[in-house]
């Protein structure tokens, strides 16, 4: 079919042969033909003249030993690249054939460019993951949990990647408590895969020498590259140790967008070396800002117990009396009472003689004899109870006057001076409570139970 429209393209424009056509119209025709019979084509070459101008579009040459084609990658298309296309690289190309009609120059029009080898690999690359995922081996529900407090990591990978570095600085940082590891191994080339496998089993035979101090999390890592370079990480060999192996596996392998066998078959997936230093140590990072908001709440609340006892301390302060003002209320307290017993034994002396002065008025109105010996025996009792009566009156009161001059002493601060105590003032007359009131040259008075004296300090602790 194609043929054959080529071959009434062709007629066509021979038939117009017997009139004059522009060279527009002629370079328009040509692009029609191009366009419409060379789309979707795959072309291998070298890449040569390659020019990057500020519209984000790449010009080129692709060239091989029979023949080179102009070759134009627009910026939408060289957005979607995974490398970066050089001089001298051979690559697999993909797109339509085309003519640029203001210069009548033949070109290709890229849509899309690989790493000549890299569709072989990808090739393979499906072809293991389809086998391996087919056999179980990478089953969600058979991997082994990553253990949130790791003790001993250890790290396989090349001495001489940065990727090492990044993965020992973020452990530092985020869990200084866990002990790293270094199990070097080559990532990269055909002896990769080899020296990877080895590394495992090194960590194992540690294991069965050291069970106080044995690995119990690995990371297999390696930073970005080609497909080419990151190869030895689809090795079937690799993958089925890695199956087997009785440790939890995390690989960080490449960038995000890189995807390895080791990836599929390992326990856990981190998009980068640093990505999988943060997961095994995603514990440790959590348990740091918890410790954090624990210590910021604890703060808090004694902050806020504290300012309570404060208020509850203010407050007794102003209803707390000192013991003059104490001594001065008791001291009023004995007073009124005495007063109240002064006033009681006026009041039942004034009756007793009131009483007296009846019985007498009543014995001088009978002037009788009989009638006084008769009231004379009354009367003595009556006396006799009255004494009895303020006696005893008398002795309940004093009773409870000396209780109260014992409670008082109690509490009284003379009494503390008494056995030796001294009250410490400062220069501006305000008690001493604490040493750190103080310091050497300070001036203080001191009163004791008899007398006073003041004194300078010379040292304080």
């Amino acid at each position: 079919m194609a043929s054959i429209y080529t071959a009434f393209m062709c007629a066509d424009i021979v038939d117009q042969g017997e009139e004059i056509i522009s060279v527009g119209e002629l370079n328009q025709q040509a692009k029609k033909l191009l366009e419409n019979n060379f789309r979707g084509i795959s072309v291998l070459g070298e890449i040569s003249n390659i020019a990057r101008p500020s519209s984000g579009h790449i010009y080129f040459t692709l060239k091989d030993e029979d023949g080179a084609v102009r070759c134009a990658m627009f910026r939408n298309a060289n957005s979607r690249l995974n490398f970066q296309p050089h001089n001298g690289d051979q690559c697999i190309l993909r797109g339509q054939v085309s003519l640029y009609a203001p210069r009548g120059d033949y070109q290709l029009i890229v849509s899309t460019m690989q790493p000549a080898g890299a569709g072989n690999l990808m090739q393979q690359f499906e072809e293991l993951k389809k086998k391996l995922d087919a056999e179980g081996l990478f089953a969600q529900e058979i991997k082994k949990s990553i253990p949130e407090q790791p003790k001993h990591i250890g790290v396989i990978t090349s001495e001489s990647t940065a990727a090492l570095q990044d993965i020992l600085s973020t452990i530092e940082r985020r869990a200084p408590v866990s002990q790293v590891s270094l199990i070097p191994a080559t990532v990269q080339g055909d002896s990769a895969p080899r020296t990877i496998i080895s590394a495992l089993q090194s960590v194992l035979n540690y294991n069965n020498l050291n069970n106080a101090n044995a690995f119990d999390l690995i990371l297999i890592c390696r930073g970005g590259g080609s497909i080419e370079d990151l190869w030895a990480f689809n090795n079937e060999s690799l993958a089925r140790e890695i199956f087997d192996f009785p440790l939890p596996i995390i690989s960080g392998i490449g960038h995000e967008i890189d995807f390895t066998i080791t990836d599929f078959v390992a326990d856990l997936r981190a998009p980068t070396p640093t990505a999988a230093a943060e997961l095994a140590t995603e514990y440790f990072f959590n348990l740091s800002d918890k410790l954090d908001e624990t210590k910021s709440s604890m703060s808090y609340l004694i902050e806020r117990k504290l300012n309570e006892k404060k208020q509850q301390i203010s407050y007794a302060s102003q209803n707390l009396k000192s013991p003059s003002t104490h001594l001065k209320e008791q001291s009023q307290s004995l007073d009124n009472f005495e007063i109240r017993i002064s006033s009681s034994i006026k009041q039942t002396l004034g009756l007793a003689l009131q009483s007296l002065q009846i019985t007498k008025n009543q014995f001088l109105q009978s002037s009788g004899l009989r009638r006084f010996e008769r009231n004379e025996d009354l009367l003595t009792a009556r006396l006799q109870t009255l004494k009895y009566g303020f006696e005893n009156s008398l002795k309940k009161r004093r009773f409870y006057l000396e209780n109260l001059e014992t409670k008082i002493q109690a509490v009284s601060p003379i009494a503390v001076l008494e056995r030796g105590y001294a009250i410490v003032m400062d220069e501006k007359g305000k008690a001493v409570k604490s040493s750190k009131q103080l310091s050497a040259g300070s001036k203080i008075s001191a009163r004791l139970a008899k007398g006073t004296f003041e004194a300078n300090v010379t040292k304080s602790n």
